[in-house]
């Protein structure tokens, strides 16, 4: 009997000591375990009613996107309107009317030019009407004879062609007065009163503004020098150089959007008017020039500008921008769980694009997220884990 008490006893003693080694350990266990379900629980959270009507929830969806391809480029003028204005001959500088910013108009005087060489001009138009005059009357004198049976038939053509002759050297002599800048009004007066003009005035050629004077009164110019550059500024262009692997999203005729700093990026609706058909073997890029309206003058020549291109829209898996949450310089997102709750998850996500996110990497099109009130639902768990 002793014997069987002493046998229980031992049992209980080793039961006591079991139990108490178990409870011992998991003891030991808990304070990990603890520290683990904090961390899982730091970013999940469970919707309380409130919250619940200031949140929406949906899944990643595909859409047509058409990404922005930005291209630095410059303000130039465009070279369909723009005219360089010099002296018809070797002269000198006798005035200046035009000045540097002037706006002028078609016609309008740009300064006065003398030579020697327009006298001569002058004095050969008259040598050439006096002939022309003379030969006309001799021709008309001559077909009266004829009538009269006078001279013969070959002597009326003989007259006759010294009047065609003498006429085509006049029109010769006019043109090279027209060519030399003296107008048809003056070679009237020139023909009329023999009054030769000892300067003739330089004219713009088209409305526009002055935007280069290159003469001062008293220089000697030559043709080839060139005097004035007017520009009608109303249209301008845009050059840009685009990386020759996104050459084949543009095209002639397409619509841009044309950003300049300098104007605090105002945007200006353009179109591409040129693509270049070559790469640049230096920079591997393609020209392409866009044609902006200017209506207010704000662009100016030179400046620096931004050419936002239109790619061709492709599909894509998108989420709304409200669905994005900025942690640590990251995009996350609440990602449903199946006990109910939303866990913030890292993903990679596109730039912007219509206030959608394109989505690289972390989400499928079958994941529940939220997809609105996103920064609300972080904001409620972090005042929690500060609790």
């Amino acid at each position: 009997m002793s014997f069987q008490i002493q046998t229980i006893a031992v049992i209980f003693a080793f039961v006591v000591l079991s139990i108490s080694g178990c409870s011992s350990k998991e003891e030991q266990d808990s304070p990990e375990k603890h520290v683990k379900a904090g961390l899982a629980d730091s970013h999940t959270i469970f919707l309380r009613p409130d919250l619940r009507q200031r949140v929406e929830t949906g899944k990643p969806f595909l859409a047509d996107i058409s990404e922005k391809l930005h291209v630095p480029g410059q303000i130039k003028v465009n070279e369909t309107k723009l005219v360089q204005v010099g002296a018809s001959f070797t002269g000198r500088i006798v005035e200046v009317y035009a000045h540097l910013g002037d706006s002028v108009a078609a016609g309008a005087k740009l300064a006065r030019i003398t030579s020697p060489e327009l006298v001569q001009a002058q004095l050969a138009y008259l040598r050439a009407n006096s002939l022309a005059v003379l030969a006309e009357r001799a021709a008309i004198r001559a077909r009266q004879l004829f009538a009269e049976d006078v001279i013969s038939a070959a002597e009326l053509q003989r007259r006759e062609s010294e009047s065609q002759v003498s006429n085509a050297e006049l029109s010769a002599a006019k043109d090279q007065l027209l060519l030399l800048g003296v107008n048809n009004q003056a070679i009237q007066d020139l023909t009329r009163h023999g009054q030769i003009l000892p300067s003739v005035v330089i004219t713009a050629p088209r409305s526009g503004t002055v935007i280069a004077r290159n003469v001062a009164v008293g220089q000697v110019v030559q043709p080839s020098d060139q005097l004035f550059t007017v520009a009608d500024l109303s249209e301008l262009w845009v050059v840009g150089d685009v990386p020759e692997y996104a050459a084949h999203f543009v095209e002639q005729g397409q619509h841009v959007e044309v950003r300049v700093p300098a104007l605090g990026d105002a945007n200006f609706d353009g179109t591409i008017i040129f693509v270049s058909d070559i790469v640049n073997p230096l920079t591997r890029t393609v020209t392409v020039r866009t044609e902006v309206d200017n209506p207010e003058r704000k662009l100016k020549p030179d400046m620096l500008a931004t050419v936002h291109i239109d790619e061709h829209a492709r599909e894509r898996l998108v989420i709304p921008e409200g669905a994005v949450v900025r942690e640590h310089n990251e995009d996350h997102v609440f990602v449903a769980r199946e006990d109910g709750g939303f866990t913030l998850t890292q993903v990679k996500l596109d730039e912007p694009v219509n206030q959608m996110r394109p989505v690289l990497e972390g989400l499928t099109p079958d994941q529940l997220i939220i997809v609105k009130g996103a920064f609300h639902l972080n904001n409620e768990r972090k005042r929690k884990d500060l609790e």
